[in-house]
């Protein structure tokens, strides 16, 4: 952790190739990742849907949406994420591809 107050969490993360942050949610606030460095594959929902993420780039998980991300590069993917407020509270989220199929 970098920082907090009332308002915000701020979090500096290194992802390491190969390596993961898992789907989770946050119930009550929203989180705002700006990447410095790498790339990734960043999750939108627990059926396991990405987009790309590249240095430069601004995403925003609104309350209670699902995210995370899986670094596809071969350098560590760097960003700063700023969840607001503080107390938004992190879920994990399994996704439906990892359930037992029935």
């Amino acid at each position: 952790m970098v920082a907090k107050s009332p308002e915000a969490v701020v979090v500096a993360w290194q992802v390491e190739p190969g390596q993961s942050i898992p789907t989770h949610i946050h119930p009550n606030g929203q989180d705002t990742w700006t990447v410095f460095s790498g790339k990734g594959d960043y999750y939108l929902d627990d059926a396991g849907t990405t987009q790309p993420i590249v240095a430069g780039d601004v995403v925003i998980a609104q309350s209670g949406q699902v995210h995370g991300v899986f670094n596809s590069g071969d350098q560590p993917l760097t960003f700063i994420s700023i969840v607001t407020p503080a107390n938004a509270g992190h879920q994990a989220i399994v996704l439906k591809e990892s359930l037992p199929r029935q």
